[in-house]
């Protein structure tokens, strides 16, 4: 089956944000005395929503969240990341996203967002850099009641594809599915998508393991190579 739709994460594969996000919770968590390691925080945090990463943080250190303080984490969370986001000039988009897209677009995919960031700060990015047109379809936290690995975002953007282009008949088969975390990787794969991971944020040879193929950067993603594998 040809290749007709690419589904991107966003944290890690569009906005180069990881740091700032793992920062902004740090600075956080220890206000609230909690000290996990990074590899807990990275465990609990990456490639999830915010509500995940918090509740799964606080029950790894005997602390559960009552409702109204993961509320006030979860508020205090976003408007500290918009405020950042806000106070840049020019936003942190990888190098090579923009020409990813265009060729792809020339390719005549379809192209969507699914992502555990919130529906304001992925609308925000996609608006500062001239990419709305290019992702008529986006899945955010808000849209599902499970965070990645659970594969849910990635099902309800094949359907939402297949709402707006009905001629399409997209099937996941017929989708790649662009990865910078272990947890997206398991999500898109459960949704029986291929995956391929950009080590972004975990080494290569991490990525690997699990992902169909594996690039260090975007502009290293051939095009005609993957089209040629789901042609056959």
């Amino acid at each position: 089956m040809p290749l007709k739709a690419v589904l991107f994460d966003f944290n890690g594969v569009v906005l180069d944000d990881e740091r700032i996000h793992q920062q902004i919770i740090l600075e956080m968590i220890d206000r609230e005395d909690l000290r996990p390691s990074l590899e807990e925080l990275q465990q609990h945090c990456l490639g999830r929503t915010d509500r995940a990463c918090f509740q799964d943080l606080f029950a790894s250190q005997g602390q559960p969240l009552k409702p109204l303080q993961l509320r006030r984490l979860l508020s205090m969370k976003a408007k500290a990341y918009r405020q950042y986001l806000e106070s840049l000039e020019t936003l942190p988009i990888f190098e090579g996203l923009i020409e990813l897209v265009e060729q792809l677009l020339q390719a005549g995919m379809k192209l969507a967002i699914v992502s555990g960031a919130l529906r304001a700060e992925v609308r925000m990015t996609l608006n500062r850099t001239d990419l709305e047109a290019a992702f008529p379809i986006t899945v955010t936290s808000e849209d599902v009641k499970k965070s990645k690995p659970d594969p849910s975002g990635y099902q309800l953007a094949i359907k939402r594809l297949n709402r707006k282009f009905p001629a399409l008949n997209l099937a996941p088969c017929d989708c790649l599915a662009i990865e910078d975390s272990f947890a997206g990787i398991q999500a898109a794969k459960l949704a029986q998508i291929p995956v391929l991971g950009v080590a972004h944020t975990f080494p290569f040879h991490m990525l690997q393991r699990q992902a169909n193929w594996c690039v260090d950067y975007l502009h290293q993603i051939e095009l005609d190579r993957i089209q040629a594998i789901f042609d056959q």
